[in-house]
C-alpha cells in the first residue's frame, strides 16, 4: 500500500467522520454492488467527498480475501516465522483493547489511532517489523525503515522468536504509546 493511501486511511476518522472499517460496516447495510453506485451513496448520503468515497469503495470491493487468509498467503513458504509474527501481535494486544490488527496482501498493520508497527515476512528466513518511533535514534539494531519508507521510521530484523526480548518489547510499546 502507498504511504498515499496509508495517510488517507489515518486520516479519514477525522476528514469523514469515521474510520475505513466503519464504512465498510455502512456499505455492508446497502444492496449496492456497483462501484458507482456505492460512491454516489457516500457521497449523497454520507456527505464524503469524491476522493475518500471513491477510495472507501475501492478497498472494500477489494477486501475479498478475510484476514486470515492474507496472511496464511504471506507465509506460504515462510511457515518458520509464523511464530514469530504471532508473537508480536501476542505481545502488542498487551499494550490495550484500542489495537487494531489490519491484515494486508504483503504485511499487517498494527494500529491505535494511527499505525505504529508493520509486520512483514521479507524473506524466506526474515521478518522485518516496521515501527513509528519519531526521535529514536538509530542503533545496529534498530535501523532505517528501509523497504517502509515513510510508513515507518525504524526497522528491526527477526531471524527467531528469541529476539523478540525486552529490549524490542521497550520500542514497541513506545511506538504504541507514541500512536496517539
Amino acid at each position: 500500500m502507498s504511504s498515499g493511501l496509508e495517510k488517507m486511511i489515518e486520516n479519514m476518522p477525522e476528514k469523514t467522520g469515521k474510520s475505513l472499517q466503519e464504512w465498510f460496516m455502512v456499505l455492508n447495510n446497502t444492496t449496492l454492488t456497483k462501484h458507482g453506485e456505492l460512491v454516489k451513496h457516500l457521497k449523497g448520503e454520507h456527505g464524503v467527498s469524491h476522493g475518500y468515497a471513491n477510495t472507501i469503495t475501492t478497498l472494500y470491493r477489494d477486501k475479498g480475501d478475510s484476514g486470515e487468509e492474507l496472511v496464511e498467503a504471506q507465509y506460504r513458504g515462510k511457515e518458520s516465522l509464523k511464530p514469530i509474527c504471532d508473537k508480536i501481535i501476542e505481545t502488542v494486544k498487551k499494550y490495550g483493547t484500542d489495537i487494531e490488527i489490519a491484515p494486508k496482501k504483503t504485511s499487517i498493520s498494527l494500529r491505535r489511532k494511527k499505525q505504529f508497527a508493520l509486520i512483514k515476512p521479507a524473506t524466506k528466513s526474515r521478518i522485518d517489523l516496521g515501527l513509528k518511533l519519531k526521535g529514536e535514534p538509530l542503533t545496529d539494531r534498530l535501523q532505517n525503515s528501509g523497504p517502509f519508507g515513510t510508513m515507518c521510521t525504524h526497522r528491526v530484523c527477526l531471524t527467531k522468536i528469541s529476539e523478540i526480548d525486552r529490549e524490542l518489547k521497550k520500542w514497541l510499546k513506545k511506538a504504541y504509546d507514541m500512536a496517539v
